[in-house]
């Protein structure tokens, strides 16, 4: 999506807001719009282009940035005054409990995101329909589940897309959230992730239960977490061993706490806010 960039190799970007530059002038002229006007405009197009702004395919301008300190974020929560939270689950390597999920998420009206590698939409396209048809979030987990600040930025790309090209394929549907594997990140990808109009979704409280402790150290790890609170991103996976025994109670200990859950695409922010050190996206109004 859209943002600061750090990348000193944004020079295309810069040639498009001089081109932009050019041509509003002259049309600000032609129209007879006053000289004071004309550079008033002028200037703001320049600060866009000294910012970094990105263009959208469709053309808007997003005041939006994800850079804290010269480093590009990934979102780990966002900043909210009511109380939701996202559940989401990395889909991988296994298959054999997303079912349980499902009907789970079902009974209790719980609707999360699954982010999965292409190789899980390749052995489980009816699962991905599925998971979309009962209204729940479809995310990028990348091709091969590499870690992606140790491949070029051509690779990233490839990563990213590749998966949301068997998905659009699949569905129709057009991907926005993307989660690096093993949570490996640097700016590169975060950049690489808005070029192909992506969100990066970290998370904030880990359940653990890829490390296979048990029912109820997922429950504890999660509901006692001191990270968790409203704006929160949980992560599961739907083939650890004891995340479907865990989620009915996991899923009423949190509503019973007040919690509402939401899948990512609701709970973030699409535009107008900015993140802070600990990768928390806080909307533009709540700015101090």
């Amino acid at each position: 999506m859209l943002g600061k960039s750090n990348d000193p190799n944004d020079s295309q970007t810069s040639g498009v807001l001089i081109q932009y530059l050019r041509e509003i002038s002259v049309y600000l002229q032609e129209i007879n719009i006053s000289k004071k006007t004309t550079i008033l405009a002028a200037a703001v197009l320049v600060l866009a282009g000294l910012l970094g702004v990105h263009y959208r395919e469709e053309g808007t301008i997003l005041p939006t940035s994800s850079s804290v300190g010269g480093r590009e974020l990934p979102i780990y929560c966002v900043q909210t005054e009511e109380p939701k939270i996202a559940l989401t689950f990395d889909a991988a390597w296994g298959n054999d409990d997303t079912k349980k999920i499902m009907e789970i998420l079902k009974k209790h009206d719980v609707k999360v995101t699954f982010f999965m590698t292409g190789g899980w939409v390749e052995a489980y396209p009816d699962d991905v329909k599925m998971i979309l048809a009962e209204g729940h979030d479809l995310g990028n987990h990348s091709q091969n589940h590499k870690n992606m600040s140790q491949i070029s930025d051509s690779e990233k790309e490839n990563e990213i897309m590749s998966v949301h090209d068997k998905v659009k394929e699949l569905t129709g549907y057009d991907m926005f959230l993307f989660r690096p594997p093993y949570g490996d990140y640097d700016s590169k990808l975060i950049h690489v992730a808005r070029k192909c109009n992506y969100y990066a979704i970290q998370w904030d409280v880990d359940s653990l239960d890829w490390k296979d402790y048990g029912v109820e150290s997922i429950i504890k790890t999660v509901t006692q977490n001191e990270h968790l609170g409203n704006g929160s991103i949980i992560l599961c996976h739907n083939g650890a061993k004891y995340t479907a025994q865990a989620l009915e109670t996991l899923i009423t200990t949190l509503k019973d706490a007040g919690y509402e859950f939401v899948p990512v695409s609701e709970l973030i922010y699409r535009d107008h806010y900015h993140m802070d050190h600990e990768g928390r996206q806080i909307p533009e109004n709540k700015k101090n």
